[in-house]
């Protein structure tokens, strides 16, 4: 379909800015809370393009905001900029090479979903400019979504308080609303203390903070078992209490990140994990304290907006790729496994067809995916506003998320065109619910009959601060 409608027109005018912001920001990865030079640069782009702009949006060093337009409906666009640790990758290759450097990379597409949402922003400004129109748009940069739960604590503090709806996206392997289903989780540390001693001499004068460490491990893989199946723990040492075999350890630190369908279930596992720490204490006479990181809630969706999102996505039509793009995408595809390139399929509710390296269809909105389930800090602001998710293409069918693979594919021509025809697709639903009221009314009727029955309460507990130095301390 030809690009006739005036909001696309104006993304195309913005893209070039977008894209060249996405490749600096891929040249700079930076991690959970550490964005320092890529929020410089999403709000060095923002002050650019004329937005009010408000930094340290809920006392966090790497979260920006900026406001265009003036009363009327308060539109969201959020965007995301942090990288994963060691996903490193030489960009337009087809094979492992990872760069000199601390070993971060943009494995999940952040560097894509930051600049689209800005891009998605600055064409819903002009247009509201151009037209006299009486809305405001935001573009939220929201760091640490990797593990750093920054969207919860935007919440928690009020960043969305008066926002009417959000609208965000993330890089796929197909274009399509995103189905609102992800797992509620937590991150919590488990401190065990107990004696030092020599482990010869005099074992029997040491409790071992290791072995609860150990213990609450074993007990907690015993729980698998009797937990429900979309349920999910996984857990990381974080301090092992030293490198001497000699010496019995006094000290000792696990990390659980702990998810679960929704917060009920979450919480009655957390109770549990808890309940096992406990007996590794008392089994091994030692003490164990426990500290939340970070917590987010589950998807919430939203008919009338995911309807909204998918009209835009019908109207446009699928991204456009070239044979230079087809050409590179079978190249990362001869990297991977005949099960990557299925499981790609399936977790979109497709029939497999391993001759297609790339998207060149809307998913229909009414697809299930199969497989496996992750987390995402968006699930917080979907408890606190109606919003809707997109996929967008944006890498080969079958690259798996947080991978070489992905970084690689990072400022390719794939990645480029997926990133502005996404915000093509946000841009256009953002109108579409300016232009609309009775949509703008039908989404936050269907927001609150979801969240009448279970009202939203922040996972996190009132005294944890966001996680500015995501280490083990």
């Amino acid at each position: 379909m030809q690009n006739t409608e005036e909001i696309w027109r104006l993304v195309d005018a913005k893209a070039p800015d977008a894209i060249e912001l996405a490749d600096r920001v891929w040249g700079m990865p930076e991690l959970c809370y550490a964005e320092v030079r890529s929020c410089a640069e999403h709000t060095a782009l923002l002050e650019q393009h004329g937005f009010r702009v408000t930094k340290n949006v809920a006392g966090i060093p790497t979260a920006v905001m900026g406001e265009a337009g003036e009363e009327g409906p308060v539109i969201a666009i959020l965007g995301e900029y942090d990288a994963l640790p060691g996903l490193s990758n030489e960009a337009g290759v087809a094979e492992h090479k990872p760069l000199p450097g601390d070993g971060s990379g943009h494995g999940c597409g952040h560097n894509l979903l930051g600049a689209a949402s800005l891009l998605a922003a600055s064409a819903v400004k002009d247009w509201i400019e151009q037209n006299g129109i009486k809305a405001r748009v935001r573009y939220y940069g929201c760091p640490a979504e990797e593990g750093g739960a920054a969207k919860g604590f935007m919440v928690r503090e009020g960043a969305f308080a008066d926002v009417d709806m959000a609208i965000c996206w993330h890089p796929a392997a197909f274009t399509g609303v995103n189905e609102a289903v992800s797992l509620a989780n937590t991150r919590i540390d488990f401190s065990f203390t107990g004696r030092s001693s020599h482990a010869a001499a005099a074992p029997e004068l040491g409790r071992s903070a290791l072995d609860a460490v150990e213990l609450m491990n074993v007990g907690v893989n015993y729980m698998r078992e009797h937990m429900p199946s979309d349920a999910r723990i996984h857990y990381a040492y974080l301090d092992a209490g030293g490198i001497a075999p000699n010496v019995v350890q006094g000290t000792a630190k696990v990390r659980y990140l702990i998810r679960a369908r929704d917060l009920v279930g979450l919480n009655q596992l957390v109770a549990r994990v808890r309940k096992i720490a406990d007996g590794a204490a008392l089994m091994t006479e030692t003490t164990v304290t426990t500290k939340v990181v970070s917590a987010v809630s589950n998807l919430l969706a939203n008919t009338p907006l995911e309807q909204a999102m998918y009209d835009n996505m019908l109207r446009l039509g699928p991204p456009q790729f070239d044979e230079a793009d087809r050409d590179y995408a079978k190249q990362i595809q001869g990297t991977l496994s005949d099960e990557d390139i299925a499981a790609a399929f399936r977790r979109h509710g497709l029939e497999v067809d391993r001759d297609k390296p790339l998207c060149d269809i809307v998913v229909p909105l009414d697809a299930k995916g199969k497989g496996g389930v992750g987390s995402t800090d968006v699930g917080d602001v979907s408890w606190a506003v109606p919003t809707v998710q997109a996929r967008g293409a944006t890498y080969a069918i079958g690259t798996p998320g947080h991978s070489w693979q992905l970084t690689a594919q990072g400022k390719s021509g794939i990645a480029h065109k997926g990133l502005v025809h996404v915000a093509k697709i946000m841009a256009g639903t953002a109108v579409d619910a300016i232009t609309n009221p009775d949509l703008l009314a039908a989404a936050k009727a269907d927001h609150k009959k979801r969240t009448d029955a279970h009202p939203y309460v922040c996972p996190l507990p009132p005294d944890v601060t966001p996680p500015i130095k995501m280490s083990a301390d």
